[in-house]
């Protein structure tokens, strides 16, 4: 039995199995098959150059501003008016500040104004005058 059993198998395999009819669907959605997705290999990179920061300390400060208000402000409150890149944050226009004028900043106040130009108000620390340095700047 074991042998008919055998003998029919290796028949099978040498003549091949053949096995007709339709396939029967038992849902109403058809769902396409997961087929081999191989991994990409690129000849070359994406890009020929990597990404270059365009934001760096002399773009991020475009100019400092001397409206009368920006003024008072240096006087009165020891703070420094800028007009700085859109794209800019709070942290990166103090580094700026400090690695351009060399100053100590204690915080940064920004706004967008009607004209879609960000300004910056950067308030000192104690340890530097806004007077002297918007002297050294050219502000004043």
């Amino acid at each position: 039995m074991a042998g008919s059993k055998a003998a029919a198998v290796s028949k099978g395999l040498k003549k091949g199995i053949s096995k007709k009819g339709t396939r029967i669907h038992t849902k109403v959605h058809f769902y396409r098959p997961h087929t081999l997705s191989l991994a990409r290999k690129p000849k070359y990179a994406p890009r020929s150059t990597p990404k270059k920061n365009t934001l760096d300390k002399f773009s991020i400060i475009k100019y400092p501003l001397t409206t009368e208000s920006s003024m008072k402000l240096i006087e009165d409150s020891n703070t420094l008016v800028f007009i700085v890149d859109i794209k800019s944050n709070k942290r990166q226009i103090k580094a700026a500040v400090k690695d351009l004028y060399s100053i100590e900043c204690d915080k940064v106040n920004t706004l967008i104004t009607p004209r879609g130009l960000k300004k910056a108000y950067v308030r000192l620390s104690k340890d530097f005058d806004a007077l002297d340095v918007a002297n050294r700047v050219g502000v004043i």
